[in-house]
């Protein structure tokens, strides 16, 4: 079985990897794609697969934008975070999606399902449907992220984020109880995915949690700097300058 994977998140690629290695001895895995630019070149460039795993949230954008500049032919399994999308009509179309992270007895059922349905039924009619489907991207934000403890996968929930930062390219997230998390994407992406409501990135480096604010004070060279909870006397969380006024505003919305 010849199945493609599109998925930005490298930690999520290895992790459907192995479960569908796992499920499907036999399986082949034609390229794991990150964008939907380059999901549209391959799909240009070569046959169909059996199956698609797809995400919808990509580092470009979503990958429902794929199905605006080229036929896909194959059956597709959405992966998603995003609890917010309405995916209700998948399901009423022999479509299936997963919410991640991705449990082996869901991913065993689509792919069931796949076998019963897929092979004997016509291609899906993805304009009409996509056309159809009540989806805003500006409506979606992340609940939960995948990240790597050890030899093992775990998941953090949005709400219990206190606060996120970068350190040598690597982003770090810590919760509430002051846990500290691998996240596998960068604090740029990052910045669109969580709910502006309850997050604001201070400075290039550091995202914070509106609920982790205990203390503001004026700063050097009109900067703020923040006190958050939980406290780690190696992290600076200083508002930098040229985000000062839209931070006040963000307080104060």
């Amino acid at each position: 079985m010849k199945v493609l994977i599109i998925e930005d998140e490298f930690h999520a690629v290895q992790y459907l990897s192995g479960l569908l290695k796992e499920l499907i001895p036999d399986l082949e895995i034609l390229a794991t794609i990150d964008t939907v630019e380059e999901a549209v070149e391959w799909f240009q460039a070569n046959p169909a697969p059996a199956l698609v795993f797809m995400d919808i949230q990509l580092a470009d954008g979503l990958s429902f934008d794929i199905f605006k500049h080229v036929e896909v032919s194959a059956p597709v399994v959405f992966t998603t975070a995003f609890d917010q999308y309405t995916l209700r009509a998948f399901k009423l179309n022999s479509i299936d999606y997963l919410l991640k992270p991705i449990e082996k007895e869901e991913l065993e059922a689509a792919l069931a399902k796949f076998t019963k349905y897929h092979q004997v039924q016509p291609t899906t009619d993805w304009q009409k449907l996509l056309a159809n489907l009540p989806i805003q991207q500006q409506d979606a934000y992340r609940q939960r992220f995948l990240s790597k403890q050890g030899k093992s996968l775990t998941y953090l929930l949005s709400e219990d984020i206190a606060y996120l930062y970068s350190d040598e390219g690597i982003t770090f997230a810590i919760d509430r109880n002051g846990k500290r998390f691998v996240l596998d994407i960068t604090i740029d992406k990052l910045h669109g995915e969580l709910d502006p409501k309850d997050f604001f990135r201070i400075n290039r480096g550091q995202i914070v949690n509106i609920q982790s604010i205990q203390q503001i004070d004026s700063w050097f060279s009109h900067r703020l700097k923040l006190k958050v909870q939980p406290t780690n006397e190696a992290i600076e969380h200083v508002v930098s300058r040229d985000r000062v006024k839209d931070f006040k505003a963000w307080l104060d919305h």
